[in-house]
């Protein structure tokens, strides 16, 4: 496969105080926005970038490293580094409800759609609200994503004290809605992030091919006094999502 961006595209100077990891760093990072750069092109691999400029692997590989992280390259088992094709890239510090997330990455968000309804709680809903098993419990879909294309289908089921009737417009932040109408703050996010293959009904709800990866993300919210007040998973197109943490050692 040819390289979309040459090693010429690069230039270091050794006579500057702006160590070299951060040139190349700055310089990939301004190319790869540029148009003819984008989209799944193909970086020069570690071996070429450090013969041809005349520094170390370890260098290049620190300038590589910072991209990858913030989601703007992606390393792929036996093709290379290619540029990410416009991924949504989330850090986790502070914790931020999906559409604060979306808010601060200044992406708009479209519900291609919300499906309101009423559903028997299964073994692990009823166990997570402490509820009987068979308890009628609201639970909302949804299809979002930015909007050209949907990329991640939500369903959440929502605590019966709550008092949630399924008559609220959803079309606006959840989160907002249980504390200005029901008074219910949420504090805390329990998490369980894991891989799979998309099957048939994912497929076509996120307009995929079946036993493409997915991102499911599991989410367990609280509110301020420890008492849950939403289950929820979300299956994320893999191709359109970075799920970053970022933690800080004591």
């Amino acid at each position: 496969m040819p390289y979309n961006l040459t090693c010429m595209d690069i230039k270091v100077d050794s006579n500057s105080s702006v160590p070299l990891y951060l040139q190349i760093e700055e310089q990939l990072r301004k190319l790869i926005q540029q148009p003819e750069y984008r989209a799944g092109k193909l970086l020069p691999n570690e071996m070429d970038l450090s013969k041809n400029l005349g520094i170390s692997r370890s260098t290049i590989r620190q300038a590589l490293n910072k991209l990858v992280y913030e989601g703007l390259l992606i390393r792929k088992k036996g093709v290379g580094t290619v540029v990410a094709e416009d991924a949504v890239n989330i850090k986790i510090k502070n914790w931020l409800s999906f559409s604060q997330e979306m808010k601060s990455l200044g992406i708009e968000i479209r519900n291609f759609e919300l499906h309101v309804s009423w559903e028997e709680a299964n073994e692990e809903i009823s166990s997570f609200f402490n509820i009987e098993k068979g308890t009628e419990v609201l639970k909302l879909e949804r299809l979002r994503g930015n909007p050209e294309r949907p990329f991640v289908y939500f369903i959440s089921y929502f605590n019966p004290s709550i008092g949630m009737t399924g008559n609220e417009d959803f079309s606006r932040p959840l989160y907002n809605i249980m504390s200005k109408e029901y008074g219910v703050y949420v504090k805390l996010s329990k998490e369980e992030v894991s891989a799979r293959a998309a099957d048939e009904f994912l497929a076509k709800k996120l307009r995929m091919n079946i036993g493409a990866p997915i991102l499911k993300r599991k989410r367990f919210v609280y509110d301020e006094k420890s008492v849950p007040v939403e289950w929820s998973v979300g299956y994320f197109r893999s191709d359109s999502f970075v799920y970053t943490l970022e933690l800080e050692r004591s």
